[in-house]
């Protein structure tokens, strides 16, 4: 029998499905009750997810709006919480909308319990989203 994965290899498998972009199996990494919370959306954007489902919803059109390339500078940070991680991380790759530059930097707060994420706080950017330079404006995304 092999060991449970830790939820720095969890949060890595992640990735990896995001960047190929199986929201499917990542939305299947969360609890059925999981909260998906994003501190610093602005105006319009959602804060909060309840449940996978509402996960689902929301990353269900992610592809159709952001082509992702990779994610350098990744960073993992075990907490005193086993099931706990902080990661710093970059999102790189292209705007389908617009062909432009994608390039987001993110500070994550992930709680896994039984292998499932079941608290995913994200602070990300939102002034990137606020630039009409960046082609985000209007998308809802």
């Amino acid at each position: 029998m092999s060991a449970p994965a830790s939820p720095a290899d969890l949060y890595r498998h992640s990735l990896r499905l995001l960047l190929d972009k199986d929201i499917p199996a990542w939305v299947a990494l969360w609890d059925e009750n999981g909260v998906m919370e994003f501190p610093f959306a602005p105006d319009g954007w959602p804060k909060r997810l309840d449940g996978r489902e509402a996960v689902a919803d929301y990353m269900r059109s992610y592809p159709d709006h952001i082509e992702l390339h990779d994610f350098p500078d990744l960073t993992i940070h075990e907490t005193i919480d086993p099931q706990v991680i902080v990661v710093e991380m970059r999102g790189v790759g292209r705007l389908v909308g617009t062909g432009g530059p994608f390039d987001m930097t993110y500070i994550a707060v992930v709680t896994f319990r039984d292998g499932l994420i079941t608290s995913y706080r994200d602070y990300w950017n939102p002034l990137a989203v606020l630039d009409p330079a960046t082609g985000f404006t209007g998308t809802g995304r």
